[in-house]
């Protein structure tokens, strides 16, 4: 209280002295502009420059207010757009993941104008198009979608590339995955494209230069990479049979095809037996005889067993020694005792090739070795013991015939 009232009586004290101050020296300002005068005194004139002061920065301050408040309108604008945008963005997608292409499309394209990434507008709208069939709006909206970004040249061309694999256009994929295959490093999905459109082209030679890659930026799983490479190569050691055919120089294309491949593949049992059969068709039965004694010392393949029963040599009864000597490592192979079977009747020994197909039959009854059997017993003159092996053996081919009521009579004699 005592504060209060000094603080009262010093501002009372200093009133005192101003208006004093004023009434002895009031002063005088003259302000003359042309034929105008002002004339006041100095204290008049120096409220009057605070007043005028004071009305001077309440406007610049009004005025600042006021072009701030448009900046402010101009983006809550543009922030209304953005997030109207976004929500069309969104339901476009819904819509496209439920395969609604023709709404999709259109909620893409009005949210692309003020979409923040307006690349993915385009690019799914584009996917849309497809979708839709009219391949002309693809067009357009791919490239939209590279004029909307100066580094989407990548995507587009995926896209592209993507979109024409699925209408089996695979010459124009091609061309458009070589131009991004210079970015594999860092886009290594071209190169899975490529392998899809190499396939659909059954360009066997250009996928084979393209597994080192696929290996090298595992691009796929190893083991698809296998797969894709024993297809290949299958395919190339069955196109080797034709280019030795039609050659007149002699060389065996499927003898250096083979020597190409990895040693893995080389060891692979169904690529051997490929390779074999195809030795058996090419007519070159000394490499197959040498490729089969090889393998067979290496690790024992019952389908290779029964390929040498296919093997015609100079010499059948050193053959037949030879598929004998496995006999004893192997004595219920049946694989192995239809192949020795074969020998005997190529050596004319029929008693031992009935012995040989039978023991065979025994371990598995396969339409094969009723076959087989059904035709020696024929030769032989058991027309009933051969009718019986080729009506089971056709049995057993014809797994899937229904269960029919057959005839009484037919019942007892079956």
């Amino acid at each position: 209280m005592r504060k209060l009232l000094l603080l009262a009586l010093l501002a009372l004290l200093l009133g005192v002295g101003v208006v004093a101050l004023i009434e002895n020296h009031p002063g005088y300002v003259l302000i003359a502009y042309g034929h105008y005068t002002l004339e006041t005194s100095l204290w008049v004139g120096i409220v009057l420059l605070l007043l005028l002061t004071l009305v001077l920065y309440a406007a610049f301050a009004l005025l600042r207010r006021l072009f701030s408040g448009q900046k402010s309108l101009a983006g809550w604008l543009e922030q209304r757009k953005s997030r109207r945008a976004s929500r069309l963005t969104h339901r476009g997608l819904i819509n496209f993941i439920e395969g609604n292409w023709e709404p999709a499309r259109r909620q893409l394209l009005r949210g692309a104008d003020h979409s923040e990434v307006p690349l993915l507008n385009y690019l799914v709208a584009a996917r849309a198009s497809f979708q839709l069939g009219e391949h002309d709006r693809m067009r357009e909206y791919l490239g939209a979608a590279e004029q909307s970004d100066s580094e989407a040249g990548i995507a587009v061309e995926l896209t592209q590339a993507e979109l024409k694999l699925r209408g089996k256009q695979y010459e124009q994929a091609v061309a458009t995955l070589e131009r991004a295959r210079r970015n594999a490093g860092k886009h290594p999905h071209v190169l899975k494209l490529l392998s899809t459109a190499y396939l659909g082209l059954e360009d066997w030679e250009a996928l084979l230069k393209l597994l080192p890659e696929l290996r090298n930026y595992h691009v796929l799983p190893e083991d698809e990479v296998l797969q894709l490479e024993r297809q290949v190569y299958t395919q190339l050691l069955q196109a080797s049979v034709a280019e030795d055919a039609a050659a007149s120089d002699g060389r065996s294309h499927l003898h250096q095809r083979w020597q190409a491949m990895p040693n893995n593949l080389r060891q692979d049992q169904a690529m051997l037996q490929l390779y074999v059969g195809l030795l058996i068709r090419e007519g070159d039965h000394a490499g197959a005889d040498k490729t089969i004694q090889r393998a067979l010392k290496q690790e024992w393949d019952s389908d290779l067993a029964r390929l040498y029963g296919y093997v015609e040599l100079d010499n059948p009864g050193r053959q037949l020694a030879q598929a004998e000597s496995w006999l004893a490592a192997h004595p219920r192979d049946p694989q192995l005792l239809l192949c020795l079977g074969r020998l005997a009747c190529r050596h004319q020994l029929w008693g031992k090739a009935r012995d040989f197909f039978e023991a065979s039959y025994k371990q598995r009854r396969s339409p094969e070795v009723c076959a087989e059997l059904g035709r020696l017993l024929a030769a032989l003159g058991d027309e009933k013991a051969s009718a019986a092996r080729f009506r089971e053996g056709l049995l057993l081919r014809e797994k899937s015939l229904p269960q029919l009521p057959l005839p009484e009579r037919a019942a007892e004699h079956g």
